[in-house]
């Protein structure tokens, strides 16, 4: 607990900020454009019908889509913008729906009493309908704020730092007490922001000068608290880092701790790691510069980037051609192999595995249409999947997608019969599985390989140098058994990284 608790300023302190410029910029386009939209009742259909398709794109969907789109713009595609671009556009739907609603609410008599007073437009909007529609407009604030918030949470994956940080790599590493942190404050922070909101309207309604100062006050302390971390990256901006990212599992986190600390140990760098990116947005956040450093697998590399076939794929022409083509095309340099594989395989309980008869992927032919198979969020739209299908003629009861943590799970608990694994899981010992041999290779080999930006390798050589002196460190059994000790036994990923690089050096 008491880690995590280190953890909570930086990462509460980056979440409210993605949260309060999101709502604020959300309230200051819809607050205005609800008003429009009640003066021109030809806009309010499509304008409000813009909105709520907007909301009902899956939020990381939606924050996953930025990255390409900025990309494509030649902006910052991964971190802060991406993730405040997505969150402005989920705020907006509630406010401006309360805005119209409360507007077209008012008894006409009231509006007519106005124009009858000679007051123009402007101040009959000012002083008569905004006042009345207060009440409605701020509850769309207040939904919208508890939204954004929860929202933010997601950012995590585009690479945005906040308590998303939590709950995503908690999930990835059993860690509940990370998960509970992060819920909690998350929680917490709606609650606060909330109550801010209706004080201050309640300030408002009752005149109460005492109470709107309280609630702005609170507000300016959640943004000087909100922006150290941002001062604190100016009165950094001259230290030179190194940004080391990681995909959203276990092995991704603890291999991220052995580069940055690689890094820093042997070239003298500082090194931060960027945790939970996305397996795509890794990838064109390297390729673009916006990271340094990152373990990828040459399987994923071979058939999701270079779109190779994974059929009969044989692992040193793989690992020849991956290093070679990522040079030509993208500019992206394999700095070393660490020497294991992590492979994508079917996994069975061995009780289960043993009364079927079931050995080898080609035994399961004849039983699949009898049993369930889970795998990650991914693995069923990628081309190894549909390799496996095709030579193998596999064609299950039922095919369950859910996230990686809980296929151990759900194995366990009897409530899928195979699930697709990573076969360097500390998790397959543990629980006692079984492999199933891909006897016909239709699965690639999954080298880790340490790819580096060309912007890197061209301008800090000693830390490419450092990097190549991981080639061959690490075998399977052992990344085995740090992936367990994190899993299993509860340890962080950086004390797990720590302790390799010490033995490494002795």
């Amino acid at each position: 607990m008491k880690e995590q608790l280190e953890l909570l300023p930086r990462y509460l302190a980056a979440h409210l900020g993605l949260t309060l410029v999101a709502l604020s910029l959300g309230v200051a386009v819809s607050v205005p454009l609800g008003v429009l939209v009640t003066r021109s009742r030809r806009l309010e259909g499509p304008v409000l019908g813009v909105a709520s398709v907007v909301q009902t794109i899956p939020s990381l969907a939606l924050l996953a889509f930025m990255v390409p789109v900025l990309a494509a713009l030649g902006a910052r595609s991964i971190g802060y913008l991406p993730a405040l671009i997505g969150l402005f556009l989920y705020s907006l739907l509630p406010v401006l729906r309360n805005t119209a609603a409360g507007l077209s609410g008012l008894d006409p008599a009231v509006i007519e009493a106005a124009r009858g007073v000679g007051m123009t437009p402007r101040e009959q909007l000012r002083r008569v309908e905004l006042p009345l529609a207060l009440p409605v407009i701020v509850a769309g604030v207040r939904t919208a704020a508890v939204l954004t918030v929860g929202t933010a949470t997601l950012s995590t994956p585009v690479g945005a730092p906040s308590l998303g940080d939590y709950i995503f790599s908690g999930l990835q590493t059993r860690n509940t007490t990370a998960v509970l942190v992060g819920c909690v404050a998350s929680a917490g922070l709606a609650l606060v922001l909330d109550g801010l909101v209706r004080g201050l309207l309640a300030g408002v309604t009752r005149r109460s000068r005492r109470l709107v100062l309280l609630c702005l006050g609170g507000f300016a302390g959640l943004a000087v608290f909100a922006a150290t971390p941002v001062v604190r990256a100016l009165l950094a901006r001259d230290q030179v880092s190194i940004t080391v990212g990681a995909k959203t599992f276990t092995e991704q986190y603890i291999l991220a701790g052995i580069v940055a600390g690689r890094i820093e140990r042997v070239a003298g760098v500082p090194a931060r790691t960027l945790g939970s990116l996305g397996s795509t947005v890794v990838f064109d956040a390297l390729k673009n510069g916006e990271i340094d450093v990152y373990v990828d697998y040459s399987g994923t590399l071979w058939a999701n980037v270079l779109r190779r076939s994974t059929e009969g794929a044989d692992r040193a022409s793989v690992l020849a051609t991956v290093e070679r083509e990522l040079l030509d095309r993208y500019n992206v340099h394999v700095a070393a192999a660490l020497g294991f594989e992590n492979t994508y395989a079917l996994a069975m309980r061995r009780a289960e595995a043993e009364r079927l008869g079931i050995r080898r992927i080609s035994d399961l032919g004849a039983r699949a249409r009898s049993l369930r198979v889970g795998g990650d969020y991914e693995i069923f739209q990628r081309p190894e999947w549909r390799a496996i299908e095709r030579v193998y003629g596999l064609a299950f009861r039922e095919a369950r997608s859910m996230d990686p943590s809980l296929l151990y799970e759900a194995l366990r608990a009897e409530q899928v019969d195979v699930i697709t694994a990573f076969s360097t899981d500390g998790r397959i010992i543990v629980d006692d599985l079984v492999l199933l041999e891909d006897d016909r290779r239709a699965i690639p080999p999954y080298d880790a390989l340490v790819l580096v930006s060309d912007r890197l390798a061209r301008t800090r050589p000693e830390v490419l140098e450092a990097l190549r002196g991981l080639s061959g460190t690490i075998d399977a059994q052992t990344m085995r058994q740090m992936n367990a000790a994190v899993d299993e036994k509860k340890g962080s990923p950086a004390a797990v990284a720590a302790r390799f690089l010490d033995e490494l050096r002795r």
